[in-house]
């Protein structure tokens, strides 16, 4: 089920770009790498949760990079506010 949550995202990805094409809509450099990221991301973890462990260690570990994700998320934008006047 992993793999064909990582290749419908991919599809997602692909469709919006289509999407955005066809509206018109300018996509910034910045909207293409963060969609990048999280497909990517989406990819990681379909590999990450087929492997053959223990599934009380795949649960810890996602967890761990869910809150690690979450906490650099929020300090890069409490950063990048102060930074604006």
């Amino acid at each position: 089920m992993a793999p064909a949550v990582a290749v419908l995202a991919s599809l997602a990805f692909i469709g919006w770009l289509i999407y955005r094409a066809v509206k018109g809509k300018t996509v910034r450099a910045h909207t293409i790498a963060y969609a990048i990221s999280v497909v990517t991301g989406i990819y990681t973890l379909a590999f990450f949760l087929s492997m053959d462990i223990s599934p009380l260690i795949k649960i810890l570990v996602s967890i761990i990079v869910g809150v690690a994700l979450i906490f650099l998320a929020a300090w890069l934008q409490k950063r990048r506010q102060g930074e604006q006047p």
